[in-house]
């Protein structure tokens, strides 16, 4: 999960990730200087991203440890500018 968002757990347990059940993606990733996390968020869905520790700018919003942001119809998300950022990336049904 360094530099990019790895899916961790989802309906289908797609990618090796642990099976939930719920309608929900959850991606995970390691951010630091010039990597850029990247996740496209389909038509009818939203995300929300949480900064577990350190700090990244978030589709232009600085978020610092603690920090969180949910994006309603929104295309994409955009993790970049980070410092020892660890994120996660829930992929939820609509608003």
């Amino acid at each position: 999960k360094r530099g990019r968002f790895r899916l961790i757990a989802a309906p289908d347990g797609a990618d090796g990730s642990v099976t939930i059940h719920q309608d929900a993606r959850v991606h995970a990733g390691l951010f630091d200087a010039s990597e850029t996390g990247r996740h496209e968020i389909a038509n009818g869905r939203s995300a929300y991203v949480h900064v577990a520790r350190g700090s990244a700018s978030v589709n232009g919003h600085l978020l610092w440890a603690g920090d969180a942001l949910k994006f309603i119809g929104t295309e994409r998300v955009v993790l970049r500018d980070a410092h020892g950022a660890e994120a996660i990336l829930f992929d939820l049904p609509g608003a």
